[in-house]
């Protein structure tokens, strides 16, 4: 159990959910999601969002699927975001429930439910990933962070993995707040896959 941040494939995010042949329960569908978000984007003047890979198999090291479970505190990421940027800023990097491969001046709020708002908020990866940059920078975040978070990656880099033995030899701010840290390089590697593969990732 827990909150996921995951990535999502064009079957899921057109389906409008279907019964599940063993128990009858529905399975989620992104299908009225994908819909709304690109009625808002004709609104706009915007063409709408129709093209995304379909999901692959959660390969560790591929970079064709995102996952990560988020488990440490947010309170010395949401610290540091307001040290670093506007409350407008922190609100667009913080706020969204769904995050994806377009450019938006603003977020994009969905009259749609989501699994744990009323709402649905969508931001574009180009003006998060410009925001997290800012974050990583400001850390000194290490080239040595797992580049993908195909299953895990992140996680486990930082809970189970190097990370530790990594900070005693490579002190700076990064090292300070190891949960700071990963919240700071979910949110970098989250915009950089979306722009990557073209596929939204979400909270799950």
């Amino acid at each position: 159990m827990g909150i996921y941040l995951v990535s999502v494939g064009a079957s899921e995010w057109f389906s409008e959910g279907e019964a599940d042949d063993e128990d009858g329960d529905v399975e989620d569908g992104f299908g009225t999601v994908a819909a709304t978000l690109n009625d808002a984007l004709r609104e706009r003047g915007r063409p709408p969002f129709t093209s995304l890979p379909e999901a692959a198999p959660l390969v560790r090291g591929s970079g064709l699927g995102f996952e990560e479970k988020l488990v440490p505190s947010m309170d010395g990421f949401v610290a540091l975001c307001e040290a670093h940027l506007s409350p407008a800023e922190t609100d667009l990097l913080c706020g969204w429930t769904v995050l994806v491969p377009v450019s938006l001046d603003e977020e994009i709020t969905l009259p749609v439910a989501s699994g744990y708002t009323d709402q649905t908020t969508v931001a574009g990866a180009p003006q998060v990933l410009a925001l997290a940059e800012r974050l990583a920078e400001a850390v000194e975040l290490p080239s040595a962070v797992p580049a993908t978070s195909d299953n895990l990656d992140l996680t486990t880099w930082f809970r189970d993995g190097p990370a530790k033995d990594l900070a005693a030899t490579r002190p700076g701010p990064w090292a300070e707040d190891l949960d700071t840290a990963f919240y700071v390089a979910v949110y970098l590697r989250a915009a950089q896959f979306v722009l990557r593969r073209g596929s939204p990732v979400l909270y799950s």
